[in-house]
């Protein structure tokens, strides 16, 4: 399979979304979900990446992670998808591809917008109707963020307190819950197209800017805005998925092909 072109943004932070393949209940099992979450911890011990958020539902996934070093996200994610699959296939005796081949990423600006997308990310199966508050999915960073683990820690606590601009981790875990309590008491749930249809996220000069960092990645793109955001966009694909969590598209232009071969 051949490889997509990667870039690297030094201290930039990425939404990345991954789903099943043709959107199969393929994580709708408790063990693959922890053993998803196994493998992410591995790739933070052996690649350092950079864990801020991130969530496991039956059929997809989200991680909020900072840029730290190259192709280590890249890595990061052959060896958690990879394991991923080739656990689950070899236990059900299945053949055939788990995930789609190609992962999203979009940039996300490292203030409000970055407070948006965690909280995006915490409500996931609330807006699924599967949970009525993310304390409730055993299977998210919400609980990590609030309760701090001892061990096989995947949040890292230190770097998400910086990039908030909070001076305690105690802030960050206050306004963390106001945040998602506050999302939760109003109606606006929904899903949101532009962390799943949009190169970057953010005010217009930190936009501008990741276009120019992607160079002729970012050709023919457009820079638009909406709900007071502004956002990279690039030509889509129809997506849905079966929760009805995600119904819009995730973009080709802006996938990462990862290979199993390489983990």
């Amino acid at each position: 399979m051949p490889r997509a072109n990667r870039h690297y943004i030094p201290g930039c932070v990425w939404h990345i979304t991954h789903r099943c393949h043709k959107q199969e209940f393929l994580l709708k099992f408790d063990r693959d979900k922890k053993r998803w979450r196994y493998w992410l911890f591995e790739a933070k011990k052996r690649y350092g990446l950079c864990v801020l958020n991130y969530i496991v539902t039956s059929n997809h996934i989200h991680l909020l992670v900072v840029d730290t070093e190259k192709d280590t996200i890249s890595k990061s994610l052959q060896l958690v998808a990879g394991r991923t699959a080739q656990e689950y296939n070899f236990r059900k005796k299945r053949k055939g591809a788990f995930w789609e081949d190609r992962y999203h990423a979009t940039a996300v600006q490292t203030n409000e917008y970055l407070v948006k997308c965690m909280v995006y990310i915490d409500l996931n199966m609330v807006r699924a109707g599967v949970v009525k508050h993310p304390a409730e999915w055993p299977f998210g960073g919400y609980n990590e963020i609030q309760t701090p683990k001892r061990k096989n820690v995947l949040i890292n606590y230190e770097r998400l307190t910086d990039i908030l601009g909070m001076q305690s981790y105690d802030m960050v875990q206050r306004n963390h819950k106001i945040w998602v309590n506050e999302e939760i008491a109003t109606d606006r749930k929904q899903y949101e197209e532009k962390w799943t249809k949009s190169l970057a996220v953010g005010g217009k000069e930190f936009v501008e800017n990741v276009k120019v960092e992607l160079g002729s990645r970012a050709n023919g793109r457009k820079i638009q805005k909406s709900d007071a955001a502004y956002q990279l966009r690039e030509p889509a694909r129809t997506y849905k998925t079966h929760l009805g969590v995600e119904k819009g598209n995730i973009d080709t232009k802006n996938t990462h092909i990862w290979n199993i071969n390489d983990v």
